[in-house]
């Protein structure tokens, strides 16, 4: 029995040895970083002062045990602009915004299709920073009903591909999204559902409903064909918790 390798000594070591929050820099990293980095010196042709604000999620961002083999095919950077934020049907419009938000900020209102967890983004304030005070008044939009289109996307989902083949080790996902700084209402349950081992834990779920979500441009896979809502659909995305 001796001679008998100690199966718990080699989990706990294999463990210990793969598993860090501080990660160790890899090339992969090092590209996600740059990834961001010329993403942030982006804005909109028709707006100069608007910002990307970019952010890692996928595999890259995720894995916290280092695989034997790599399952890091690709690059998933989420990116949205700093002059548009959503907020839930009926919630007043906020008056104030964290720092990487511009002086002047479109809101759109999140509306509820008739599929669960698909969305419509409509146009319903135009918030507008007091520099004396730091926080934001608004104007209301007229009862004219505007919704924000999101545009093809490839068949990668929400997701715009590039293919870097030639000039980095891997693909690139961008996934353009609009911010909402407040829990959903439809996944209103999340934070407070019954768990039977107690995890995450309190913090955790604070610090996540606390962060919001995002919405993605992408339509519900039965209404891709649909002149209209293959246009105007948003997903929820959680990729940020």
């Amino acid at each position: 029995m001796s001679d008998e390798c100690d199966v718990s000594k080699i989990v706990t070591t294999f463990l210990l040895n793969t598993c860090r929050l501080l990660q160790r820099l890899t090339k992969h990293r090092i590209q996600s970083a740059m990834t961001c980095g010329l993403e942030a010196d982006g804005h909109p042709p028709d707006d100069e002062e608007a910002k990307l604000i970019p952010l890692i999620t996928g595999s890259v961002a995720e894995f916290y045990i280092e695989p034997m083999l790599s399952l890091v095919s690709d690059v998933d950077v989420m990116f949205y602009f700093n002059t548009e934020l959503a907020i839930p049907r009926g919630h007043p419009p906020p008056t104030q915004l964290p720092a990487e938000f511009h002086n002047y900020v479109k809101v759109y209102e999140i509306t509820d299709s008739h599929l669960a967890g698909y969305v419509y983004l409509e146009l319903r304030y135009l918030l507008t920073q007091c520099t004396d005070y730091g926080k934001y008044n608004y104007i209301e939009y007229d009862e004219r009903e505007y919704y924000l289109q999101h545009g093809q996307t490839s068949n990668h989902g929400p997701a715009h591909f590039t293919d870097n083949s030639h000039r980095s080790l891997l693909s690139i996902d961008k996934v353009f999204c609009v911010r909402c700084v407040s829990w959903p209402p439809q996944a209103t349950d999340w934070p407070t559902r019954h768990r039977n081992y107690g995890w995450p834990n309190s913090t955790t779920l604070d610090r996540v409903a606390s962060n919001g979500c995002d919405m993605v441009g992408v339509a519900h896979r039965l209404c891709r064909q649909d002149e209209w809502m293959g246009e105007y659909h948003w997903r929820l995305s959680f990729s940020r918790a």
